[in-house]
């Protein structure tokens, strides 16, 4: 039985973490950088270790450290959360090889799933619908061209490796695609530390829709319905709900069923979210699967009422699923915000700096998952989200009406945030009419 986990990351996804594991009885490791030192997740824990300077790279990318940190505090488990090193295969393989429980799927099963080439073969073999695309990994601009004449333009360039947004570029004619690949390549290198690309055919105008997968190591894999992520701004999701207003419930069960279908194929263990691009004329392609909780699960636990990260740690314990199919309802309608601190009016630049006065809206269906407090200094090296502002209500309209509020409650002062943007995005007509697709904020 995991008696002691150690969260390898920060910010909102360790204190949620942090708070499934108290409620289980389970013991908690903190892990920070010197920046970090006063971070709330240092502070609830039952301890914490800090693992090096504040470049992610000295301290939450830095494997070394960290499997240090666990070994020294006894912990037997580490929760990856999300970002950082939750997806990387040689991570999890050194748990495996340390007699550490990585509370995610199999290290070799994140290698085959985290390669898009790999992952696309995969879904190919198991009869889940792909988009036209490469089929082996591409190094130069040159034989990348090549490829994408054979697909078909517009093609979208992106990393072998990794996700985010990050390493990605569309280009809509080969006059464009040597400058797309190379810079594609040139940030894939930087944020991923690999240069392996892949081309595939770029879909117009379509949602974003993606399936939560839940999988035990008895066999077991069920989906807990969708999430539209839609509203997107440079391939970075803003805002999230489930369930999509696109889906008929026949739609919804074959795209479930096909989610299924990939976890299977690809044996996959614990939580992780098959994300698909869903055209208006209701055919969808599988797109990426990825390996770890998704930011915005909290959506998929409020219309379904299961503890998504607790599931997890079960299910790195061996226990089989707590729940089957027929025993997961998808019940009213929830939406997410991402706070984030930046300045929507200039270019949404990052905003660090220190909260000088906060206020956190509440009440029934309401829901905050954050880690900032009044005082708390925003450092300027780590993503720039600072609240997830999530709500649930009995239909779609009565959750947008009750996002509204919320949102005109936040205040937080010292620091720039996007909530009046996302205020804007609610109010807009085509958001409220569900006429949205991942351009969506490109044609606002």
């Amino acid at each position: 039985m995991i008696g002691k986990v150690l969260i390898a990351n920060r910010g909102e996804i360790a204190v949620r973490i942090i708070r499934a594991c108290r409620e289980m009885g389970i013991e908690t490791v903190a892990v920070y950088s010197e920046t970090d030192r006063d971070a709330l997740h240092t502070q609830l824990a039952d301890e914490a270790v800090c693992i090096g300077p504040a470049p992610s790279s000295e301290s939450y990318l830095n494997m070394q450290n960290i499997i240090s940190a666990t070994l020294v505090s006894g912990a037997d488990a580490i929760h990856p959360g999300f970002g950082f090193l939750s997806e990387n295969s040689k991570f999890a393989e050194l748990c495996e090889q340390c007699n550490i429980t990585f509370i995610g799927p199999k290290s070799e099963v994140i290698q085959s799933l985290g390669n898009k080439s790999e992952a696309r073969n995969t879904m190919i073999n198991a009869g889940v619908p792909v988009i036209p695309g490469s089929k082996d990994p591409i190094y130069d601009a040159e034989t990348g061209a090549q490829a994408a004449a054979e697909i078909g333009y517009p093609v979208i360039v992106k990393a072998a490796l990794g996700g985010g947004g990050k390493g990605m570029r569309v280009a809509e004619t080969p006059e464009e695609f040597e400058n797309s690949f190379n810079t594609a390549q040139k940030e894939a290198q930087m944020a991923f530390g690999d240069n392996t690309m892949y081309i595939e055919h770029f879909v117009q105008h379509p949602r974003h829709i993606e399936f939560q997968i839940l999988a035990d190591e008895h066999g077991n894999v069920i989906h807990l319905g969708e999430r539209d992520c839609s509203i997107q701004r440079n391939h970075q999701k803003m805002i999230e709900e489930s369930p999509s207003i696109a889906l008929t419930p026949e739609l919804r069960e074959k795209m479930g069923e096909a989610a299924v279908k990939a976890a299977k194929a690809a044996h996959y263990t614990n939580a992780g979210t098959i994300e698909f691009l869903l055209e208006k004329n209701g055919n969808f392609y599988f797109m990426e699967m990825n390996t770890r909780i998704q930011v915005e699960h909290p959506v998929t636990e409020w219309v379904t009422g299961i503890d998504l990260v607790k599931e997890q740690i079960r299910i790195a314990d061996g226990q089989p699923l707590s729940y089957k199919q027929e025993d997961v309802h998808i019940t009213g309608h929830a939406i997410e915000c991402r706070i984030n601190a930046e300045n929507p009016a200039k270019n949404f630049r990052p905003s660090p700096g220190t909260i000088t006065d906060m206020y956190l809206p509440g009440g029934k269906g309401v829901r905050i998952d954050s880690a900032i407090y009044s005082g708390y200094t925003v450092p300027p090296y780590y993503d720039s989200m600072l609240a997830k502002l999530i709500v649930h209500a009995k239909n779609r309209s009565e959750a947008i009406k009750k996002m509204r509020s919320a949102l005109g409650e936040v205040i937080i002062e010292g620091i720039d945030t996007n909530v009046d943007y996302q205020y804007e995005i609610l109010n807009h007509p085509d958001f409220i009419s569900g006429n949205i697709d991942i351009e969506f904020i490109e044609n606002m």
